[in-house]
């Protein structure tokens, strides 16, 4: 039995990349990846959940709903959170 990659498992399971079931998998993976990218960010900053909500006036909830499902939020509110809150800055790429 040969080994699969996960490109392949993907292609099999999602379908082709351009399908739409395919791209909806792409793009909550991104998300996710996202959420996991603040909260490592709010960790190396050694801050709570809390304190980040204050500095950006937002709910802790809303911080951990972001963290933990890559919730959708606007682009407005991702620059607010790492500028104001984290003291970084975005880098936005697209690929065509």
């Amino acid at each position: 039995m040969k080994t699969k990659t996960w490109k392949e498992i993907k292609d099999e399971v999602y379908g082709a990349k351009g399908t739409t079931r395919r791209d909806d998998l792409e793009r909550e993976s991104a998300s996710f990846k996202m959420g996991l990218m603040l909260r490592k960010a709010r960790e190396e900053k050694q801050m709570t959940q809390e304190t980040l909500a204050k500095k950006v006036n937002k709910k802790r909830s809303f911080i951990s709903r972001i963290e933990n499902d890559g919730s959708n939020i606007t682009l407005k509110t991702l620059y607010e959170i790492v500028e104001s809150g984290l003291g970084g800055s975005v880098q936005i790429h697209i690929k065509i």
